[in-house]
């Protein structure tokens, strides 16, 4: 079996927002919709102030809680472990969004215009063809399945090979992300979580989340 992982070393990290807008192209999302985030902060006191920054984007839970109340069966977890959510079958009822502990999940009211008013831009109208987001509905990062899936089907190694990698993975100029297998032991990810003691956001709350920080 395959569970498809992130690992973030927050050391390498320079809050760039390379991977926002390398996400945000990617899928062509709609103004005021992140599926990648910087929660940016300081923790001390001047002068020892320091500035920290955690990249939040879905967790792809192996306890999912986003899948268990999802009332139209729309949020779901595939065998490789990446959660995604049918935009057929989604109500827009929001209550993944509300169940979701680190709250990454987006509801999507309808405004498709950067620039108000003056109707979509050929990009805009591209990502419609693309990409569409159907008004009414929720999104949130899928470690950009697409990619990975038609990596595969030309024999490349998701996580070594950027093509076949999430899109954030492959623009970070700091190598702060890698992309792997959590269930291979011998994987890039399965290795830096086991030498430098990697860890989840809030396992706490027992959903066994895919995605790792480095301190």
């Amino acid at each position: 079996m395959t569970r498809w992982g992130m690992v973030i070393d927050l050391k390498k990290c320079v809050s760039c927002y390379a991977c926002v807008l390398a996400c945000k192209q990617e899928h062509f999302l709609p103004p005021n919709i992140s599926w990648n985030r910087l929660m940016v902060g300081e923790v001390g006191e001047y002068p020892k102030a320091k500035k920290v920054t955690y990249p939040v984007l879905c967790n792809q839970c192996e306890n999912a809680t986003c899948v268990s109340v999802c009332p139209a069966g729309a949020s779901r977890k595939g065998p490789d472990g990446i959660v995604t959510i049918d935009q057929d079958k989604c109500t827009g009822c929001q209550y993944c969004v509300f169940a979701c502990p680190i709250h990454v999940r987006s509801y999507f009211e309808g405004d498709k215009e950067y620039f108000p008013g003056q109707g979509l831009t050929p990009l805009e109208s591209l990502g419609d063809q693309l990409h569409p987001h159907a008004p009414g509905t929720v999104s949130k990062c899928v470690f950009c399945k697409d990619r990975v899936e038609a990596g595969l089907a030309k024999g490349l190694k998701p996580g070594i090979d950027l093509e076949a990698s999430p899109a954030c993975v492959g623009v970070c100029m700091c190598k702060a992300r890698v992309f792997g297998d959590l269930d291979d032991p011998e994987s890039n990810v399965s290795k830096l979580i086991r030498e430098r003691n990697g860890y989840p956001l809030h396992p706490e709350y027992g959903t066994k989340p895919s995605v790792f920080y480095l301190d």
